[in-house]
């Protein structure tokens, strides 16, 4: 009686684990991914709250206007104009009007950065703030690397900050717009 395995039963063991190893390794690449982008977004919210403070300060020693300094500020920030940019929701389809904008900025932090201002306030909203933060690389898609704010006027606050946690998650998962995970990550929340 032989003792040990033929080379084709190794074969094929080889073989199982490496499909296995192939299975496994995107999708721990893609948590691995999406882990940095949201650590980098928590860090984004965290440099947005400085420049509240800083605008905040400038505007009560120059009597100007939160929107006029924050914009002044932003574009302090940025490094070029971005002529071809586009952003989806997760679930893949346009982000329509609404969530569209112009004016892509690549910043000094190598992110994408694009604002628009309303006319006038809309339920109190002046305008809205993308970040993307991995910049130019993909997928560029709200809630994966795309995030946003509205500003308001003495402050900005991500998207959906006052939605319900259930429909933040339901928002934040491959069936949502994937805006409401600007707010959902900075919560604790995860990619479902």
């Amino acid at each position: 009686m032989q003792k040990g395995f033929t080379i084709i039963e190794v074969s094929i063991l080889l073989i199982i684990f490496l499909i296995v190893a192939l299975l496994v390794a995107p999708m721990s690449l893609d948590d691995t991914v999406q882990a940095k982008n949201t650590s980098r977004w928590r860090n984004v919210q965290t440099d947005f709250e400085n420049i509240y403070n800083s605008v905040n300060s400038l505007k009560d020693e120059e009597n100007q206007e939160f929107i006029t300094l924050f914009r002044e500020v932003l574009e302090n920030e940025v490094k070029e104009e971005i002529k071809s940019y586009k952003i989806t929701f997760l679930n893949g389809i346009s982000s329509g009007d609404k969530y569209s904008f112009t004016n892509y900025k690549l910043t000094l932090a190598n992110s994408v950065m694009a604002y628009k201002l309303y006319d006038k306030p809309i339920n109190n909203v002046y305008g809205l703030l993308m970040y993307d933060v991995n910049g130019t690389s993909g997928p560029n898609k709200w809630g994966k690397d795309v995030f946003g704010f509205n500003i308001l006027s003495d402050k900005f606050e991500p998207f959906c900050k006052n939605d319900s946690i259930n429909e933040q998650r339901q928002d934040c998962s491959k069936n949502g717009t994937g805006l409401c995970c600007s707010n959902y990550y900075l919560m604790g929340g995860s990619f479902d």
